[in-house]
């Protein structure tokens, strides 16, 4: 007899965007510690749900100023984006598109958080940042084609880079007051 599958882990980011002093659009990542499940990763400012939360959007704000410093009042939620789930790791992800205020200088949750990297859209926007590539990682059955940007030495992909694909022509097509 099969075992049930676990139960997804209700989780909320902020996916931060903002206009620089000369007016170009930039995204906000994290690069996550080293340990955890994600170790490594490039991802959005969130995480897990907790029983306090009154909400997935409260939890998303509440992830963002523990993780970063980026108070709620500097946050303005443009869309309310479609959730979706993580192929590992057993995560349900709500989405949140937010124009901010960019603080005067980032604050970073240690162990939790590596880094803040703040990439121009254009520059994912060029298809020269754009990869597809079989990967193997472990716990995968099989080798996957995995579709990422590359960021400098890095690579954002899984569920960050299926929120943030759609988006850039958008963003950079000013769909959104930012």
């Amino acid at each position: 007899m099969n075992s049930p599958l676990p139960a997804l882990r209700e989780s909320a980011v902020i996916v931060p965007v903002y206009r620089d002093a000369a007016g170009e659009l930039q995204l906000v990542l994290v690069r996550r510690g080293e340990r955890g499940i994600h170790g490594g990763q490039l991802a959005f400012p969130g995480g897990k749900r907790d029983p306090e939360d009154d909400s997935l959007l409260a939890t998303a704000l509440r992830e963002a100023e523990e993780e970063v410093g980026l108070k709620p009042a500097d946050i303005r939620v443009l869309l309310t984006l479609p959730e979706l789930s993580t192929f590992t790791g057993g995560f349900h992800i709500a989405p949140f598109l937010a124009s901010i205020r960019r603080p005067e200088t980032w604050w970073c949750q240690q162990p939790e958080i590596a880094e803040v990297l703040e990439i121009s859209l254009r520059t994912l926007a060029d298809p020269a940042t754009h990869v597809r590539e079989w990967w193997q990682l472990p716990g995968w059955p099989e080798p996957m084609l995995v579709d990422y940007y590359r960021v400098g030495p890095y690579q954002l992909w899984g569920a960050s880079y299926r929120i943030i694909h759609p988006l850039i022509p958008r963003l950079l097509a000013g769909e959104w007051d930012i």
